[in-house]
């Protein structure tokens, strides 16, 4: 059997943590900028973990 391919859209956007949690970035990050404040486009710049009712699927794209 061959191996299973990783999904390179889902191999580009997460990050495994080394407890198993899977890191991703914020939306609302690229364009449209300047009606945004500072504080808010520096929280956005930030690493987050994504919810734990996802994990399942995201890690299905990651085997």
């Amino acid at each position: 059997m061959p191996k299973m391919k990783t999904k390179s859209g889902a191999k580009k956007r997460f990050k495994l943590t080394g407890t198993g949690k899977i890191k991703r970035k914020h939306a609302y990050k690229s364009h449209i900028l300047t009606k945004k404040d500072t504080k808010r486009k520096r929280n956005l710049t930030k690493m987050t973990l994504v919810h734990p009712s996802d994990h399942k699927n995201i890690l299905s794209l990651l085997p």
